[in-house]
């Protein structure tokens, strides 16, 4: 199991992010100027707006503090590569997903560690180890934004060879990504089935919420039903790989998956039936 978190995790997480890389272009940052307003209101309600509703639910919940934790790693996480497929899905906006996917993902470098450090001193006090933010802004910097620059990079200098061999880069990615979810279930089993009651009905109220809220301020804001739908998918779709991996840099020294693994563990099985109703209803307006 050892090998498995401090090798395969955040090899496996890399990965991940190339391929979320290796499908992106230069011009998708650029983008982010040519359309400012929309992106705003993106990157508000993924960094503002979905930790403030995390918090509130950890809280109205009454998950344990090692549990109220990993919920809130999970509200810091950006969307990843499957926000931009549900995206695609529900008839979005694709281009502004992925532009706020690329964007939101090198900016949790910065954004992660400070939320991190003050959750852990807020819902576990005095028994909280002290929370090294240079070393996870570091973390973070080689296992997100690192992969994505060379994923993009890749792809500017060589398109055709990244055109042959990205579904199967892809295929790799989702085997991973089960892999870890399922790995961080049983490694936290008893706590998995002793929480269930409490911590799925918090997650999928964190996913409903976060649905409805992401799209009500779009339209508040005067966008158009296609930006909203994707800045609702880009709220309510969290990257359950990063969560756990996050919370395994914050527990360096427990065996297996820790306990604050679990939220983003059983979010990344719970988000995908959460968000098929809400994806059939985008998919007629």
């Amino acid at each position: 199991m050892d090998i498995l978190i401090r090798v395969v995790l955040p090899l496996g997480l890399a990965f991940i992010m190339l391929s979320l890389g290796l499908g992106l272009t230069f011009d998708d940052f650029k983008r982010v100027f040519r359309r400012p307003f929309a992106f705003f209101i993106g990157a508000f309600n993924q960094i503002i707006l979905l930790p403030v509703i995390a918090f509130l639910l950890a809280v109205g919940f009454g998950l344990s503090p090692a549990l109220a934790v990993g919920f809130m790693i999970l509200s810091f996480c950006p969307g990843g590569v499957t926000s931009n497929i549900i995206a695609r899905m529900a008839k979005g906006d694709v281009a502004l997903s992925v532009s706020l996917t690329a964007v939101i993902s090198l900016l949790s470098m910065i954004t992660v560690p400070l939320f991190l450090a003050w959750s852990v001193a807020h819902f576990l006090g005095q028994s909280a180890e002290p929370v090294d933010i240079t070393n996870i802004a570091i973390s973070m910097f080689l296992i997100t934004a690192l992969p994505i620059l060379i994923g993009v990079t890749i792809r500017h200098f060589a398109p055709i060879v990244v055109a042959r061999v990205e579904p199967v880069i892809a295929h790799i990615a989702t085997g991973l990504f089960v892999l870890i979810i399922i790995a961080a279930l049983a490694s936290n089993w008893s706590l998995f089935v002793d929480n269930l009651p409490v911590l799925a009905p918090s997650l999928i109220a964190l996913n409903v919420v976060l649905l409805v809220l992401g799209f009500a301020v779009a339209k508040i804001a005067g966008l158009d039903n296609k930006v909203a739908k994707t800045i609702s998918v880009e709220t309510g779709i969290q990257n359950s790989t990063l969560g756990i991996t996050i919370a395994t840099l914050i527990a360096a020294g427990e065996t297996g998956f820790s306990a604050y693994s679990l939220p983003a563990a059983v979010y990344g099985i719970l988000m995908y039936l959460v968000s098929m109703p809400a994806v059939a209803w985008f998919r007629r307006i």
